[in-house]
């Protein structure tokens, strides 16, 4: 057989070897997968065998929770029935009681309404009884006293009214007295208290300074030739420079403190100096000028200092220090303000009202006078606007105006740093007033005392501080002593100026007298 040949049976012949090796492997797989599958199929069957057993488990065991769940809700919920009755029973017995006791009440009202009745009824008989005895007696009253019953009943109103109004008034002066009582024992010890923590010295100035020369031939150096030297003082200080027979010594007379301290300083630095003319007159003033408003400012700074006030403004600091070298009344304005300052917070703290603010309203309540002539109006309104364009509080701008009145006081501090002021003002020695305004005074007080009808004589007592109204006692009751004392301390308010307060004492007096013979 040719190669070719041979080659195509090799070839069938390993073609059908392997197409029988395939099937035979084939044949060997069918077996092993179909014997797997019923591997499969028996542990599927004991799969579902066992999960049927434990389902049927789980059902029984739920099926008993359930029944155990019902009936412990049947026994809560019978329980919860058997407290739900026993409360309805004790609601329906109270109802019950509630309503027996409101018959009961329902009985007793009816019961006493019908008292009641019967009761209007007899009240109506015996008030038409006593109508009529009461018509029989005024038809017996009117045939006795002779008058009609209107007349009769009109005066016995007015006897009641007269007895009621005399109760009132004593009612009311007895108020009066206590409640004026009150108020000057607490007044006069928060002043008393005031007074006795506050001491300044006081020292009534003159317009007069009198100026030490080392010989008597100083004073032709003065005058100057053709009198020269002393003209040129006069104008550049302002002041009188009187040179008399007084030895050695000079004076100087102004009323203007500042010119006359800077006129002194000036007059004292030229006589030590020995340089007198124009010239060196007008660098000594200019020197001294210097010197008082150096002063001036470490007076004020002291006084801020003594009194605990802060924050003034360097303006008010140089209108404060002025009031060293003004007087009122020779009282000297720096030392007044310090002790209004002092009298003001003490009084404020035994009140409790702001002690800053009225120690600050009573130093600077006469800022005002620190002034020339640059502002126009009563002092106290000038303080004001000082304070105000310094940036003062409004409450200090109030009392600072308020402390004479010029408006009125709608603050305690304001009240306060107004009866410092007064105290201030009425210590004795504080203040100088001559002898003629004086008498005048006096005789204003008694000529007031005197006006009043019934007034016997009136006496003005403790330098004008008090005043006696001695009343005809025939002719003033007590009740009209009382009104006479207001009466007579209103015009005297109305009509006169006067430092402090006045007193005004009303005496009545009965005297009985009869001899024995």
């Amino acid at each position: 057989m040719p190669p070719l040949a041979w080659a195509a049976v090799g070839f069938i012949i390993v073609v059908a070897a392997s197409v029988a090796g395939y099937g035979a492997a084939y044949r060997k797989g069918t077996r092993s997968a179909r014997d797997h599958a019923k591997n499969i199929a028996r542990e599927a069957d004991k799969a579902r065998a066992l999960a049927g057993r434990e389902v049927e488990a789980l059902r029984k065991e739920l099926i008993a929770e359930a029944k155990d769940e019902a009936i412990r809700l049947k026994q809560e919920a019978d329980a919860e029935n058997r407290q739900k009755r026993a409360d309805l029973t004790r609601v329906e017995e109270r109802l019950a009681q509630k309503e027996e006791a409101l018959e009961s009440r329902a009985e007793s009202l009816a019961a006493r309404d019908r008292d009641l009745q019967a009761r209007e009824a007899q009240m109506s008989a015996r008030s038409e009884k006593a109508d009529q005895v009461l018509r029989e007696r005024e038809r017996e009253l009117e045939r006795v006293a002779n008058l009609p019953a209107a007349q009769a009943r009109e005066e016995l109103m007015k006897s009641v009214r007269d007895a009621a109004e005399q109760d009132i008034a004593r009612m009311l002066r007895d108020l009066h007295e206590r409640a004026q009582d009150e108020a000057d024992r607490r007044a006069r010890n928060i002043v008393s208290l005031a007074i006795s923590r506050c001491a300044v010295d006081q020292a009534a100035e003159s317009t007069v300074c009198v100026v030490p020369l080392p010989s008597d031939e100083m004073k032709g150096r003065i005058i100057g030739r053709e009198g020269r030297n002393i003209r040129s003082f006069e104008n550049i200080t302002g002041v009188d420079l009187i040179v008399d027979d007084t030895p050695e010594a000079v004076v100087l007379s102004g009323f203007d403190a500042v010119r006359r301290e800077i006129a002194r300083l000036a007059l004292t630095e030229l006589v030590a100096d020995g340089r007198i003319h124009p010239g060196r007159i007008e660098e000594a003033v200019e020197k001294a000028r210097s010197r008082v408003e150096m002063e001036a400012l470490q007076a004020a700074e002291a006084a801020v200092l003594d009194v605990g006030v802060v924050g003034l403004s360097s303006e008010m600091m140089r209108y404060l220090g002025r009031l060293r070298f003004r007087t009122s009344y020779g009282q000297n304005c720096l030392n007044h303000s310090r002790e209004v300052a002092h009298l003001a917070g003490f009084m404020a703290a035994e009140l409790g009202s702001d002690v800053a603010v009225a120690k600050k309203a009573g130093l600077l309540h006469d800022i005002g006078k620190g002034v020339d002539t640059e502002y126009d109006g009563p002092h106290a309104l000038i303080g004001q606007d000082l304070c105000r364009k310094a940036g003062e509080s409004l409450a200090v701008q109030h009392a600072v105006a308020a402390h004479h009145e010029d408006v009125p006081a709608e603050t305690i501090e304001a009240a306060l740093v107004q009866a410092a002021d007064a105290v201030s003002a009425a210590r004795p020695g504080a203040r100088r007033e001559t002898l003629e305004n004086y008498i005048k005074r006096l005789q204003k007080l008694e000529t007031i005392g005197d006006s009043f009808s019934g007034v016997e004589k009136t006496y003005a007592i403790q330098a004008g501080r008090e005043i006696r109204v001695m009343v005809k006692p025939e002719e003033v009751d007590d009740n009209t002593a009382v009104t006479l004392a207001r009466e007579t301390a209103r015009r005297i308010a109305e009509e006169m100026e006067y430092p402090g307060q006045i007193k005004v004492t009303v005496i009545r007096e009965t005297r009985a007298v009869d001899y024995a013979k």
